[in-house]
């Protein structure tokens, strides 16, 4: 297994944050890794993604898991099992204070060694990807 993942402190309340998660025609505004996000983030939806990383490519991914103001995973990769990659967005509050927001994609299936030698370094566009949601969500309260 291979894995990426990135947190951020918001200043804001997980509904908040959680409004700005899974309003998927806003990405762009705030996520500077994604060109446009497609469909509707909701519990069993596909949604589509397509990301700067990777341009001209769009990536489905399946809504799997959804408690809203506290989790969602999105879940997504080759059939049979080959390559699998599952992002968790978690959001746990602080009392009356600020929330933690953590993302975690895990990637798993055989073929993932080849393939994670030909991905790109995700690891900057999941600090952006963190940063322009405190942004954003801190923004809008």
């Amino acid at each position: 297994m291979k894995s990426y993942e990135s947190s951020a402190t918001i200043d804001a309340s997980p509904d908040a944050i959680w409004a700005v998660l899974t309003d998927a025609p806003s990405y762009a505004a705030w996520d500077s890794g994604v060109e446009r996000v497609e469909g509707t983030i909701a519990p069993g939806e596909t949604i589509k993604v397509h990301s700067q990383a990777n341009p001209g490519r769009a990536f489905p991914v399946k809504v799997t898991d959804y408690k809203p103001a506290e989790r969602m995973t999105w879940s997504g990769g080759m059939p049979l099992g080959l390559f699998k990659g599952v992002r968790t967005f978690t959001l746990v509050p602080a009392g009356t204070g600020p929330t933690r927001f953590h993302m975690r994609e895990e990637y798993t299936g055989p073929l993932l060694p080849l393939i994670w030698r030909s991905m790109p370094d995700l690891g900057p566009s999941f600090e952006q990807f963190a940063l322009g949601l405190k942004a954003r969500a801190e923004e809008a309260r």
